[in-house]
């Protein structure tokens, strides 16, 4: 295969005729590196690892990440831009992953993330190496806040959660996943905390994926702690 096309930098400057270039630049990579192949991801019900990787050579994930975590400072026009072109091309189980990986997940982090949380994780996000999803949706509660079950308490040397979470997009693939879980029960919603979890460290386990009636190719999982 030849190498992944890049699209370049864009920034809150950029103009319409750079816009369209990008646009361009994002199409190619799609018809590259995903069409060939999509309907094949669509019945193995998950993209492969390595297209994140390729998608970050690109420059196509945190774009609108700042230079210092590998993304461009670009506006949300050109983050809707991406989504809206891998829906347009009909890679809908693509769009989810990568909508939660780059618009949800991201964010989180760079808007509520220590510094050491920004430095350890964007810049990984950005080039592809680290796959985010986020896991609040349980068992029993689906995202209900105040009727979640996963716990966590303080523990010598950092937390210890426990609990399982249901219907998590990237559940399969992802490196890190941001974990709801109740730090004070008897806030109802209010206390609840958000978690960065490694999905290399002990006590995490995934579940089954999750056969859904479509977007097959965006692996939906179950998780446990």
């Amino acid at each position: 295969m030849s190498s992944t096309p890049s699209a370049f930098a864009v920034t809150d400057s950029t103009t319409g005729e750079e816009y369209n270039l990008f646009l361009d630049s994002v199409r190619k990579i799609l018809h590259q590196e995903v069409a060939p192949f999509y309907d094949d991801w669509e019945e193995a019900h998950q993209v492969p690892r390595e297209l994140w990787n390729k998608l970050g050579e690109a420059g196509l994930l945190g774009v609108d990440l700042p230079e210092e975590y590998g993304g461009s400072d670009a506006g949300p026009d050109i983050c809707l831009m991406i989504v809206e072109e891998i829906s347009r091309q009909g890679f809908g189980g693509l769009t989810g992953g990568y909508n939660i990986h780059s618009n949800i997940v991201i964010p989180y982090i760079e808007r509520l993330g220590t510094d050491a949380q920004k430095q350890q994780w964007l810049p990984r996000m950005a080039s592809g190496e680290v796959l985010g999803a986020i896991a609040m949706t349980e068992p029993g509660a689906g995202s209900d806040l105040a009727g979640m079950r996963t716990s966590a308490q303080k523990v010598d040397g950092g937390w210890k959660i426990n609990g399982a979470k249901v219907f998590i997009t990237n559940g399969i693939l992802a490196d890190m996943v941001i974990v709801c879980a109740k730090t004070d029960p008897g806030a109802e919603a209010r206390g609840v905390s958000l978690f960065l979890v490694d999905t290399t460290l002990p006590g995490f386990a995934r579940g089954k994926s999750i056969r859904k009636i479509g977007q097959h190719a965006s692996d939906t999982a179950e998780l446990f702690f």
